[in-house]
Parts: C-alpha cells; sequence; structure tokens
C-alpha cells in the first residue's frame, strides 16, 4: 500500500490513520485469499509425496512381477583357491558341477641377451611383431585371425629402454620389459594376453642389413620357424585346461564364460583333485526384493493414514482429511494388500509368505513365514509373476501403480487440478491487489478534497469571527 502524504492539515483530522484503518478493512478478503493459497499449497505439495511413495511401491511391485528376480542365482565353489565361480545371469541352471584344473592360461614371453645397462645402444631399422599360435616344435606359425603384424622402428640413438617404450606404445599385444641383474639389462617381451593364440614372433629389419646375426636390432628377433632365436623364450603361450564333470574344456584365459551356462570359472590353481561348484537360486536377493517391497508399502500406508487422521484433543484435521481422492487411494491400497494370487496353488496372499496385514494398513514381516516361503521359490515366483490370463500379485500392483500415476490417474488429475487453483488463487490476489490501489487513490483524493473544504470553511469562520471582533469594538 502507498504512503499516505500529510493530508489532514487543513481540518485537523488525523486522515492518515482513518485511510490506514479503512484500507485494512477493505482488505480482509485478500487475508483469506493468502490462507487458501497456504493450504492449496500444503495440500499440492503432500500429493507430490504421495505421487513419490505411490512410484516407489510401483517400481518394487514391478521387480517382482519380473521372471528375472526370481530366476536370480548364486555360484559358490568348494575350493575358491583352485576355482572360483559366479553366476552372472538369470540363465544359469541350478545344479551342481564338478571341476578339476589341469594346466593354467599362460602368456608367451622371451628374454633377450644382457646389455651393459638400459642405456645401451643397438642399431637403427624396425622390428615387427606377429601375433599367433605355434606349432608344439615351433616350426610352424600360424598369424592369429583378426590380428595383423605391427612394425616399431629404431632410431640410431635409441636406448634399450627407449625400444621398450616404443614396443609398449605400438600397442602391438606384447609388453616389454627391462630385468637387470648381475650380468646385466635384457629385454623381456610377453603377450598382453594369456592362450595359444597369443603367441608371437619377432623379426628385425637391421639396418647393418644382416637381419639374423644377434648383433644390433637382430639380437631382439625371435621366430624359430625361419631358425633364428637371438631372444629366448622363457615361457610357452599356452590355454588353461579343465574338466567340468568329467568333460575337458580348453580356453584361452583363466576365466570360462559360459562353459557353464550363466557361470563365470575363474581358475586359479592346478588341482588333481576335484573341485565341487554349486549354482542354486539366490535367496537372498529375493528375500531382499520382498522386505523391500514391503518397506515402500508401508512408507506409502503410513503416509496415508497420518495424512487422513483427525486429532479430537486439539481439533485439527490433517491435510488429506475428508479427501476422498486420498481415500479411495487407501482403501485400494488395503485391498490389494488381503488379495489373492489364484498362480499358486499354496501362496495366494501376502501373509500366506509373512506379510501380514495390520489393522492400521501395513505390513508386519514375519521371518519364520518368510524363510519357508523362500524354500519354495517357483510357487512364491507364481503368486507375483503374471502367467496366461491370470495376473501375479506383484502385477497387479504395478498397474494400479500406473493408472494412479498415469496422465488421467487420480494422483496426476488431483495434483493438476490443485495447481489450477493456486495459479488462479495468485491471479486473484493480483487483481485484488490492483484493485486496493484504485480505492486508496480514490478514498486519499476524497480525504484530500474533503481536508481542501474544511480548510476553507475554517478560514471563513476565522475571518468571521475577526469582523464581528471589530465591529463590537468599534460600537463600544
Amino acid at each position: 500500500m502507498a504512503s499516505i502524504s500529510s493530508t489532514g492539515l487543513g481540518s485537523g483530522l488525523d486522515v492518515s490513520s482513518i485511510l490506514s484503518s479503512l484500507m485494512a478493512v477493505e482488505r480482509q478478503p485478500l487475508t483469506k485469499m493468502q490462507a487458501d493459497a497456504s493450504k492449496l499449497q500444503t495440500k499440492l505439495s503432500a500429493y507430490g509425496k504421495v505421487q513419490s511413495y505411490v512410484s516407489s511401491l510401483r517400481d518394487a511391485a514391478s521387480k517382482l512381477s519380473k521372471s528375472s528376480t526370481w530366476g536370480a542365482t548364486t555360484a559358490s565353489s568348494g575350493d575358491a583357491g583352485v576355482v572360483s565361480a559366479a553366476s552372472s545371469s538369470t540363465s544359469a541352471a541350478a545344479g551342481s558341477y564338478s571341476v578339476s584344473v589341469t594346466s593354467l592360461a599362460a602368456s608367451q614371453a622371451v628374454a633377450s641377451g644382457s646389455f651393459t645397462d638400459k642405456t645401451a645402444v643397438l642399431g637403427s631399422g624396425s622390428l615387427s611383431i606377429e601375433l599367433g599360435t605355434w606349432t608344439a616344435d615351433q616350426t610352424g606359425f600360424s598369424p592369429k585371425s583378426g590380428s595383423s603384424a605391427v612394425s616399431v622402428s629404431v632410431a640410431a640413438t635409441d636406448t634399450l629402454a627407449d625400444i621398450r617404450d616404443k614396443i609398449n606404445n605400438a600397442e602391438a599385444g606384447v609388453k616389454a620389459t627391462i630385468v637387470t641383474d648381475a650380468s646385466g639389462a635384457r629385454l623381456v617381451m610377453r603377450s598382453s594376453a594369456t592362450g595359444e593364440e597369443n603367441g608371437f614372433r619377432v623379426t628385425a629389419a637391421d639396418d647393418d642389413l644382416d637381419n639374423t646375426d644377434a648383433s644390433g636390432l637382430s639380437a631382439l628377433a625371435y621366430d624359430p620357424s625361419v631358425s633364428v632365436a637371438s631372444m629366448t623364450r622363457t615361457q610357452p603361450a599356452a590355454n588353461a585346461v579343465a574338466t567340468v564333470n568329467g568333460l575337458e574344456v580348453s580356453s584361452a584365459s583363466n576365466t570360462l564364460t559360459d562353459v557353464i551356462e550363466g557361470v563365470t570359472l575363474k581358475l586359479n590353481k592346478v588341482s588333481s583333485d576335484p573341485v565341487d561348484v554349486s549354482v542354486v537360486s539366490d535367496t537372498e536377493s529375493i528375500k531382499t526384493a520382498l522386505t523391500d517391497f514391503a518397506k515402500v508399502y508401508n512408507d506409502l500406508a503410513n503416509y496415508l493414514t497420518s495424512q487422513t487422521k483427525y486429532d479430537a484433543s486439539t481439533k485439527t484435521a490433517a491435510t488429506f482429511q475428508g479427501d476422498s481422492s486420498v481415500n479411495a487411494i487407501r482403501s485400494g491400497l488395503r485391498n490389494l494388500g488381503i488379495s489373492s494370487s489364484g498362480s499358486s496353488s499354496t501362496l495366494q496372499r501376502l501373509s500366506s509368505i509373512g506379510l501380514d496385514p495390520q489393522a492400521d494398513g501395513t505390513l508386519k514381516t514375519d521371518s519364520t513365514k518368510l524363510t519357508a516361503a523362500l524354500g519354495n521359490v517357483e510357487e512364491l515366483k507364481k503368486m507375483f509373476v503374471t502367467s496366461g490370463a491370470t495376473l501375479g500379485l506383484g502385477e497387479k500392483l504395478r498397474t494400479w501403480g500406473d493408472k494412479l500415476l498415469g496422465i488421467e490417474g487420480a494422483v496426476t488429475t488431483r495434483q493438476s487440478s490443485l495447481q489450477s487453483q493456486v495459479s488462479e488463487n495468485s491471479k486473484k490476489q493480483s487483481r485484488f491487489e490492483e484493485r486496493m490501489t484504485t480505492v486508496e487513490a480514490r478514498m486519499k483524493a476524497q480525504y484530500t478534497s474533503l481536508d481542501a473544504q474544511m480548510s476553507k470553511i475554517s478560514g471563513l469562520s476565522s475571518y468571521v469571527t475577526q469582523q464581528l471582533a471589530a465591529l463590537s469594538s468599534s460600537s463600544s
């Protein structure tokens, strides 16, 4: 409200106070609008929480409605030091497997002769590194499919350390290191990956024009198939060999993927004794999914209860007290909590698996009953997963949540309605404020005019008084 100037000087009236009091009366409807706006915002915020709780429940129910949740498995090994096991997908079938490790996969390694130190200079030229498989006697070499030879250029000033770095930067599938001991410095090359197909040969194009004399850059050549072995093979490339339930398997890696479908085996040590690997249903992850579901169910139930109650002692109603939409949601949740699923012949209600509906609308977890139900995962799955035309309980709850949160759902439409009311209230306040500005200006103008008239009357009264006094004085 604009400030009021010093009217009333002519009339002697406290016009400022009069205008302030009148405007306070005029503005009383705005106070109610502001109170209504606060209530609308509170209810809109509360509906936002309902939306969040329903969304969480829907997601938890959706998880229980999926076959993949119930197909989760876990793998364990009787001796993880020999072979460790992990279930990597829901495709793993429950069962027991006997695994023996005959040999581990290995990388090929070759070592050069000794040099003075890592600053030794060998000469210029290039090295060609090619991955592939050696025959047992190393008289034959088959290049690896999809791989090609990689050339490494060596300058006349490059040291042994420089050559090492250039090999490592070439990404040829081989890593180089320098080993230094009492005999000097040696360059060691090792294939980056294990397996027979990751063996390698190194050929030299030596600028001294002799590529096989073990002098200059030729000192780093290794290709026994053409009788060039300036470097010494210290370890051959090899596949891992194991037996699974008596069947021999071979792998370029010590990690066996899908030899047992859905299970990853990691071979760690050779052992003549077989190791038992077990694949069982992962009841812990299923239990977690069920208890998570119960928690978000209770979160929604508790919130709806707290927001629809009436406190008789304080005569205070909660935000949703008397809200038909929320009461319908609360009723729907309770009905779903006690509903049955016809897919399972033994487990049909939440109460039968240890999620017992309570008088306040929540679910109480009975650990003993829940553990017993987890002993029959297939029947438990039937209870939540849709089978043919029979909706599982998980699907029922997911569909219920989708309807509430859909474009025409109860939660969405109520939020939209409240938002519209908040917007309209704001517009009404703005229009009212504009009207109050006009009313105040009108009142101020009226009282300014009154003050002027009162000032004239006061002046006339003073003049008349003066004239009468003068007349009386002249008469005496």
